[in-house]
Parts: C-alpha cells; sequence; structure tokens
C-alpha cells in the first residue's frame, strides 16, 4: 500500500512521533494506522526501557490535600532536565499521582518494594483460607498466586487501576508519559497521611 504524507502527517499528530518514525511505522504495518500507532508505542517503550538508567535528578514534589485537610500526600517525580519538570504533562502526571495515593492508599511504589515476609504472610493466609475450604492441595499454589496477584494490585502504586479510568493501570500512564517525554521519569517516592490513622 502507497504511505501518502497525509497518511503520516495525521500519525505524527497523533503520536508525536518524527516523520520518518512514522513512515517507518506506517511501512512495516502496510498503511493499518492502528498497527502503526501500535508499532511507535513498542519502538517508544523500548527506547524507553534504554533510557532507565539514565540519572533523574530533576522534578517536583507535588503537595495535595483532601477532604479539608483529612488526607494528604506528597510524591516525588523525578525527570532528567529542568525542561522536562516545567512540562505541563509532566507536572499533571504527578498531581495525578498525588490523586491516585490519596484515594487508592497504595503502600509501594513498585512490586520490588514489597517486603519478602509481608509477601510470605499474604501467601501463607491465602494458603490456608483455601485448605479450610476444602480445596484440592493440588491447586493451593494456584489459588495462592491468584491472591498475591490481587494483593500486588491492591497495594502497589504502578500496579493499580486508575481512578480515573479503570481499563488502564497507573503503569500505563506512567508509559505514556516516558514515550512523550523522551526521558528517563522515576516516581521516587511518596507517603499518604489521613487524619487519625495509625503511620505504617
Amino acid at each position: 500500500m502507497a504511505i501518502t504524507t497525509e497518511m503520516i502527517k495525521q500519525l505524527r499528530e497523533a503520536t508525536g512521533a518524527g516523520i520518518l518514525d512514522c513512515r517507518k511505522a506506517l511501512e512495516q504495518a502496510d498503511g493499518d494506522y492502528e498497527k502503526a500507532v501500535d508499532f511507535l508505542r513498542e519502538k517508544g517503550l523500548a527506547q524507553a526501557a534504554k533510557r532507565s538508567d539514565r540519572s533523574a535528578s530533576e522534578g517536583v514534589i507535588e503537595v495535595y490535600s483532601h477532604g479539608n485537610g483529612r488526607v494528604a500526600v506528597v510524591v516525588e517525580v523525578n525527570c532528567e532536565s529542568d525542561f522536562v519538570a516545567r512540562e505541563e504533562s509532566f507536572r499533571r502526571f504527578a498531581h495525578e499521582l498525588a490523586l491516585q495515593i490519596a484515594a487508592a492508599s497504595p503502600l509501594f511504589v513498585k512490586e520490588e518494594d514489597i517486603p519478602a515476609d509481608m509477601l510470605q504472610r499474604e501467601a501463607d493466609i491465602a494458603a490456608a483460607r483455601a485448605r479450610e475450604d476444602g480445596k484440592p492441595e493440588a491447586i493451593i499454589p494456584r489459588i495462592v498466586e491468584g491472591a498475591l496477584n490481587k494483593y500486588k494490585d491492591e497495594v502497589v502504586l504502578m500496579r493499580q487501576k486508575y481512578i480515573r479510568d479503570e481499563s488502564r493501570t497507573v503503569q500505563d500512564l506512567y508509559n505514556e508519559l516516558v514515550v512523550a517525554l523522551k526521558e528517563n521519569i522515576v516516581v521516587r517516592r511518596f507517603v499518604r497521611w489521613g487524619l487519625g490513622e495509625a503511620s505504617n
């Protein structure tokens, strides 16, 4: 299929990718617009993975207070350059993270942050519950795996469903930002306080 300048222009406007990248994506996808978008997204995520070891010491500390001061969140999001740190999409992402943390009360940024003893405790609870329910021993490991995945989806910020659109996760939002800004972005840390709640 012949790739027209109009097709390239349309793809470029939708994705922000360069002209040559758009042409190549359309050629790879035989002119299929959706496949070309997927190709560019995969390429962007691959480039983002390469960037992940680059230093990210600029950024923003977003402070958010909710419900007349009943919940407060502080989240640090880092990037490589002060130019990106001032970018509206970067600032909006930090704000969305603060809203997510206020609403969904995650405990960790990434699943690697969960202490091994905490995961073991959750696994033991799931196994004991399955045995109490009379489940066959052979399927208990699968039940435990499912319970651990559910637990991670609840307590890990990057795995949580995005509060504004449950078809996406916070990780999806992060991936889109990294692809768009072409920099290493790091969600460094957060803290959430709820009035009268015991501290972790």
